[in-house]
């Protein structure tokens, strides 16, 4: 038998391809997938294969990662609960792709991941891999009794790789647990589980990695301009680059002034709520930015059915449905309302906050003589708005006549206090 192994290094993988290898007397092949996470990818071949893998794939899939998933959710303004940018939740459908396409070139029998039996991992993983690959068997250690029962928690591992001689920097505390990638790092678990904690405070504060708190961000405005093509990022402050360069350069940014902190309670697709603290500099830029060409080159109408199905969009790409026909097809009216999002903003980022501070457009649909309370000629006649709001009116005026109107609306306790 041959498995594929989604590995980072960690203590639970490590632990996972000797393991897996015994458990199932299978080769082992480790894989990891390069999303952003910087150094922690250096040496990891080494590593599994004197864990016990008998090969290691390291995937670069930065630019797909930002062109061809970020920038579509981007597009969406997706938000998943009005807070979290998916930056977790994004990444998966790929990871995923890549993994089952390393299964194919090994003609490997299944797949296996190191996602908790508790957390949405595991469904997006495993839904991604279905829609994929419906014929490989997947191995999910963490829902299988014997594994919970030899590990039931970080000591009996840091145990184990000591009676294996296998090479892991672990100890049997551990704060919290941490996600890396070029959208964003989310924190979770450990001291970050009671919803009181405060990490912000002084001696708390360097759990933090790529911004810096708001308040000891710089005390002057920064001010960039983004120019957007049909929804897409494709500059910054005029000059032109590839979606991952433009990421990395306002990750920098929006870090050095504090941008993209959020701090949640989440519900989690298996049932539970989540207490989870994210950094997303350069996705908080970029998605506020987006909105703003949006609002001067987006048909009012347009917009507003596109709004009304961010929730939806959102909770797909949070449950793990990327590769689902629901989300394609979401996709395809999100992609055809951008067809006029073109433009440039101008953004103030300062100590946390981002303000628009002008947006211009070829393909504007704002009429400043439309707009101008100057008493300028245009084809907006204020006579015309009589009919119109009699006519959104009439409805409630039968209403009123026929039905009558509510005592409790005049009930009130406001005093009238006639001079």
């Amino acid at each position: 038998m041959k498995i594929v192994l989604a590995y980072s290094g960690g203590l639970d993988t490590s632990v996972l391809v000797k393991w897996i290898k015994d458990r199932f007397n299978a080769e082992v092949i480790t894989f990891a997938a390069d999303v952003g996470q910087g150094e922690e990818l250096s040496g990891l071949a080494e590593k599994a294969k004197a864990t016990g893998a008998s090969a290691h794939y390291t995937v670069d899939l930065k630019d797909e990662f930002v062109s061809d998933f970020i920038y579509p959710m981007i597009r969406a303004n997706a938000i998943y609960e009005g807070q979290y940018f998916l930056g977790t939740s994004i990444a998966r459908p790929l990871i995923s792709k890549a993994h089952v396409e390393i299964a194919r070139a090994e003609n490997a029998d299944a797949v296996a991941h190191g996602a908790t039996g508790k957390g949405n991992d595991q469904c997006r993983f495993e839904i991604a891999y279905a829609a994929l690959a419906p014929d490989l068997q997947i191995i999910s250690p963490w829902r299988m009794d014997e594994f919970r029962e030899a590990f039931p928690g970080r000591s009996e591992m840091i145990e184990y790789c000591r009676q294996h001689n296998i090479n892991v920097q672990a100890s049997a505390s551990k704060p919290y647990s941490m996600d890396r990638n070029m959208l964003h790092i989310s924190y979770e678990a450990g001291i970050l589980e009671d919803p009181w904690f405060d990490p912000t405070v002084p001696e708390n504060k360097d759990m933090f990695k790529t911004t810096v708190a708001p308040e000891d961000a710089p005390d002057k405005p920064t001010y960039i301009e983004l120019d957007f093509e049909k929804g897409d990022c494709v500059a910054i402050d005029g000059k032109k680059m590839k979606p991952s360069d433009i990421l990395v350069t306002l990750n920098k940014i929006g870090g050095e002034n504090g941008i993209g902190r959020v701090d949640i309670v989440e519900n989690r697709f298996v049932g539970m709520k989540s207490r989870g603290v994210y950094e997303t500099p350069g996705g908080t830029i970029l998605e506020f930015a987006h909105r703003n060409v949006e609002t001067i080159t987006m048909d009012r109408e347009v917009m507003h059915l596109r709004d009304s199905l961010i929730p939806k969009y959102a909770e797909l790409i949070y449950n793990g449905f990327w590769y689902a026909p629901e989300r394609e097809a979401l996709q395809a009216l999100i992609d055809k309302s951008q067809e006029c999002v073109t433009g440039t903003v101008r953004l103030k980022l300062y100590k946390g906050n981002v303000t628009c501070v002008g947006r211009k457009s070829p393909l504007s649909l704002y009429d400043e003589n439309i707009a101008s309370m100057e008493g300028v000629k245009s084809e907006y006649n204020q006579n015309d708005a009589t009919g119109f709001i009699k006519l959104q009116a009439l409805r409630l005026r039968q209403r009123a006549r026929k039905q009558g109107v509510s005592d409790e609306i005049f009930a009130t306790k406001t005093k009238l206090v006639r001079e």
